[in-house]
């Protein structure tokens, strides 16, 4: 396990750096003028020449990136271009607003996406697995801003059992949560669904039940364990993705996480601000991923990873 943590570490480090280049490049491409926006329309030329002098411009992009990732090495994000605060203070302040929605879109995805599988997968052909597919497809394909001002107008506009939106307690967050929760059921629903019927077809598993043992203990001490690793690994996806800031949902619902700081960065071309988060989301998913390797091998200490 030790040289398979190593390996997976030496790999997340290219990754970040492949993730930091590529972003880079990116934004350096982009006809926008940050110097423009920062000094704004009415600027004269001279002011903005000064502006894209003083925040570093004018270099060429391989200097402008070495002097960046010199200074991530040492933890430094650089400073917003628009708000002239470091870029480290911003991000920190929008980690526990999205870790909360996070929580609570991860939990709902495994409340309704597991059980909903698992009845599907015990009742294969009939009724109620036509009908959990249905539900899965219709989850797993509907956009996101669509779900979300739907959950909106009907239970906080039309119903009142939740506020429209902003940040606040659980019923603030519940509504955000659901709209991620839904879409992620559907994919849960049908991978669990998928991995139950295979696992169900194996030996052991006929065996267990010609020694006469009931069906939910079958299900529970024999196959769901076995079923598991495709679940432990979305689950690592989904932690690493929400926490990167989930840009639509929080607009919708004014959620003032990560997705929201990015989008407005984006708005205003303010470059450091935009690769800090791309850089903070490409920690949190690799760790994320690393995170559910390690539980499934040691969950089950024959799985292998190259």
């Amino acid at each position: 396990m030790l040289t398979f943590t190593a390996s997976r570490v030496l790999q997340s480090l290219g990754v970040l750096l492949v993730a930091s280049v590529f972003t880079f490049s990116l934004i350096f491409l982009l006809p926008a003028d940050p110097a423009r926006l920062v000094a704004g329309p009415s600027a004269s030329v001279q002011t903005v020449n000064s502006i894209r002098q003083e925040l570093g411009l004018d270099r060429p992009f391989a200097a402008q990136y070495a002097l960046y990732l010199g200074n991530l090495l040492r933890g430094d994000l650089g400073r917003s271009y628009k708000q002239q605060t470091a870029v480290r203070p911003l991000i920190a302040t929008r980690v526990w607003p999205t870790f909360q929605l996070m929580l609570g879109a991860v939990a709902l995805e495994l409340l309704l996406g597991l059980p909903l599988g698992i009845w599907a997968a015990l009742r294969r052909g009939r009724w109620p697995d036509r009908l959990v597919m249905g539900f899965a497809f219709l989850g797993a394909s509907a956009p996101q801003f669509w779900l979300g001002l739907s959950l909106v107008y009907l239970l906080a506009y039309g119903l009142n059992l939740f506020p429209l939106g902003g940040y606040g307690g659980l019923s603030h967050l519940f509504l955000p949560a659901l709209t991620l929760g839904l879409g992620g059921a559907g994919w849960y629903a049908r991978v669990i669904r998928s991995s139950l019927l295979e696992v169900l077809a194996r030996d052991y598993v006929r065996t267990a039940r010609a020694k006469g043992l009931s069906q939910s203990r079958v299900v529970v001490r024999h196959a769901l364990r076995n079923a598991a690793p495709p679940i432990i690994s979305m689950i690592g996806l989904d932690i690493g993705v929400f926490m990167g800031g989930v840009v639509v949902v929080e607009s919708v619902f004014g959620w003032p996480g990560l997705g929201r700081l990015v989008w407005d960065a984006i708005r205003v071309v303010d470059i450091p601000v935009i690769v800090g988060v791309v850089i903070f989301s490409a920690v949190v998913i690799t760790l994320a991923n690393l995170l559910a390797d390690l539980v499934q091998l040691a969950l089950d200490p024959r799985i292998r990873y190259s």
